[in-house]
């Protein structure tokens, strides 16, 4: 079975989307243009580059000639521009537009290639957030994990409805429409009204 391939004008956005992040991230650090450049590449293709060593198969940006020059373009762009220009809630829904559809992708790809489903649909998570995860640990700030807000649910969200209509034979338009509306919705609420999941709390003391 051929792994389902995301139609590259937007692979190279939500990839453009995950870099302008690192960049972002690298300025906001007041850092050179080569950590922002390199922030930009680990952001844009790592959670699919971890997805893609997990699966055995060539990391998919090696073998797309334009992903590396759009990481690189992206990264120039917050480079010379002020960071005012991105204030606001535009990355974080551009984001959750990406975290969705890489989550569905992810899980699409990993079921291709004969992984068993709950497995596939951990590594459409992974594709989602594992970029932004290996970010914030290099910068040494709190990672979006650390934090109750819902983020990685909504990935999660995004691949198990991919993997359930994937089981149940549903046509890929249908089941990635679906599931990419889904898990954008959730974190698209969870963005305007800061929904969380509850922390831990150790009673056992009282």
């Amino acid at each position: 079975m051929t792994p389902p391939i995301l139609p590259p004008a937007l692979d190279l956005v939500g990839t453009a989307v995950f870099a302008l992040t690192g960049a972002l991230l690298a300025a906001r650090l007041r850092q050179t243009f080569v950590t922002m450049a390199f922030f930009a590449l680990i952001t844009g293709v790592g959670g699919g580059s971890l997805r893609d060593m997990l699966l055995g198969v060539p990391a998919f940006w090696l073998h797309q000639a334009w992903i590396a020059p759009v990481i690189f373009a992206t990264a120039l762009i917050a480079w010379l521009t002020p960071t005012r220009w991105w204030d606001g809630q535009f990355l974080e829904w551009a984001d959750a537009a990406g975290l969705a559809a890489f989550a569905v992708l992810g899980t699409a790809k990993a079921l291709a290639l004969g992984v068993a489903p709950v497995p596939a649909a951990v590594l459409g998570v992974v594709t989602g957030c594992a970029g932004g995860v290996v970010r914030d640990v290099i910068a040494g700030v709190p990672s979006i994990i650390m934090r109750p807000e819902l983020y990685v649910t909504a990935a999660a969200l995004s691949a198990l409805l991919a993997m359930g209509g994937a089981m149940l034979h549903l046509p890929d338009a249908v089941t990635w429409g679906v599931a990419w509306i889904a898990g954008f919705g959730l974190r698209g609420a969870a963005i305007k009204w800061q929904l969380a999941l509850p922390a831990y709390d150790d009673r056992q003391g009282e």
